[in-house]
């Protein structure tokens, strides 16, 4: 499944931009090519250069006009660059044709995210769906040989020779291969629903964590749950969703998962096979929205993560006034990175916002604040109880203790079989339905 073939990691790669009049999509042309220049250095290529190219037509043939085409050739040169890498997406005769012109192996957006993506999943269910991904985007681009095909294709014989023939048996061979991944998916898919169920009847909360790539949101699981989830300065360090187990002020214990990071384009490949890793954001109680307030693009990488919660119908609107179905705070992240100025001016606009909290995963800070503001959105709407239990029942009174907040105890005469406790207790519905079932 490598696009990028026989160009070892380490190579020295041209990134470019193509700023195409009137396509862009809140970010701007320096900060899409910064992020670009982000994809290729986590796949573990050098980048010797990156560039914006102004594209007022597109051409069919190559996407790039003849004068672009030989100034890239020689950056290239001057560069000694092995790779280019277009930050946009290629059909596969344009890339064939820009390879011919620039003599150079060359990779759009969606192969290279394909190719970190490949590289980074770590469960069956991420391997599945990135071959499926993979797959799909290989389909249309048989227009070039398919190194993976022709080492598979020497002992199956297939009649007639190359051309056309062969590209209908390749694409027989990847329309076989999808269906059967698919199945695979499927299954997984029942799997995943079946410990929802288990979940559901625990019934222990579920907190997601969702955010622009490389926002920090692993390094904020990290501190959350004192696990070991990979958290490095890369775009797309965390592609399998990790759960883990959490005790929060009043909550004994909720789940919290951290997700597949948001990306500006993202390749609609992935969209569709990385959907079912984002379930888990649809069946969340509370999501919390991790933002990186250092970024310029903060904001336009907010608008990026609310179009896909909107797209797996999490959010409602169309933009303006958007309302969610669960709860979502928003974290403004990477605190500590911020200039003096820039923090008094932030701090003012979180005052004004109840669903905003201001964090550094990095070193702590907020943290406390947020698991009680956590705490007190996961327990609302909770109701006073009063049981009446056997004072000799420690296990159902220590549970009441555990699960609830127990505003009142004291003795409540005899019983059949002794002295009687009452106990005043506000519990979550959900609390409530464990302990009736005990």
């Amino acid at each position: 499944m490598d696009e990028i073939g026989e160009v070892a990691r380490g190579a020295r790669a041209l990134v470019v931009h193509p700023d195409i009049r009137g396509t862009r999509n809140g970010l701007e042309p320096e900060s899409r090519l910064e992020e670009a220049k982000g994809l290729a250095l986590a796949i573990g290529l050098v980048v010797a250069d990156a560039i914006v190219v102004p594209l007022r037509q597109v051409r069919p043939a190559t996407l790039l006009g003849q004068g672009q085409i030989e100034r890239i050739a020689a950056e290239c040169e001057v560069d000694q660059a092995e790779l280019v890498i277009v930050d946009g997406a290629l059909s596969g005769i344009q890339q064939r044709n820009l390879e011919e012109k620039l003599k150079r192996k060359v990779i759009d957006r969606t192969g290279l995210i394909l190719e970190i993506f490949g590289e980074r999943a770590a469960t069956a269910e991420g391997r599945l769906q990135v071959e499926l991904a993979h797959l799909d985007y290989q389909q249309s681009r048989l227009v070039r040989s398919w190194t993976h095909l022709e080492r598979q294709r020497g002992g199956f014989g297939f009649l007639g020779g190359p051309g056309e023939t062969q590209i209908e048996a390749d694409r027989r061979m990847i329309r076989d291969r999808m269906a059967r991944i698919r199945r695979e998916l499927e299954q997984v898919r029942r799997t995943r629903a079946l410990h929802r169920k288990r979940r559901e009847r625990a019934p222990w909360p579920v907190i997601a964590l969702v955010g622009y790539t490389n926002a920090g949101k692993s390094t904020l699981f990290n501190r959350l749950t004192g696990a070991d989830v990979r958290a490095e300065d890369l775009l797309f360090a965390t592609l399998d969703p990790t759960m883990r187990a959490i005790s929060l002020p009043g909550v004994e214990k909720a789940i919290i998962s951290d997700t597949v990071g948001f990306i500006s384009d993202l390749p609609t490949q992935l969209v569709a096979a990385f959907r079912a890793t984002l379930e888990e954001v649809t069946e969340a109680d509370l999501i919390l929205h991790v933002r990186d307030i250092a970024n310029p693009d903060s904001a336009a990488q907010k608008r990026q993560v609310l179009e896909v919660l909107r797209e797996l119908g999490v959010v409602e609107g169309d933009g303006e006034g958007d309302e969610s179905r669960v709860p979502i705070v928003e974290l403004w992240n990477k605190w500590d990175l911020l200039e003096d100025e820039r923090r008094a001016e932030l701090e003012t606009m979180a005052a004004r916002d109840a669903g905003v909290l201001a964090i550094s995963a990095e070193t702590g800070l907020g943290v406390e604040t947020m698991l009680d503001r956590i705490g007190r959105l996961l327990t609302e709407g909770a109701r006073i109880h009063t049981f009446t239990v056997p004072a000799t029942d420690g296990a159902r009174i220590a549970w009441l203790h555990r699960h609830g907040e127990v505003l009142g105890e004291s003795d409540a005469g005899e019983g059949e079989a002794g002295p009687l406790r009452r106990l005043d207790v506000r519990l979550t519905d959900k609390e409530f339905g464990r302990y009736a079932s005990l």
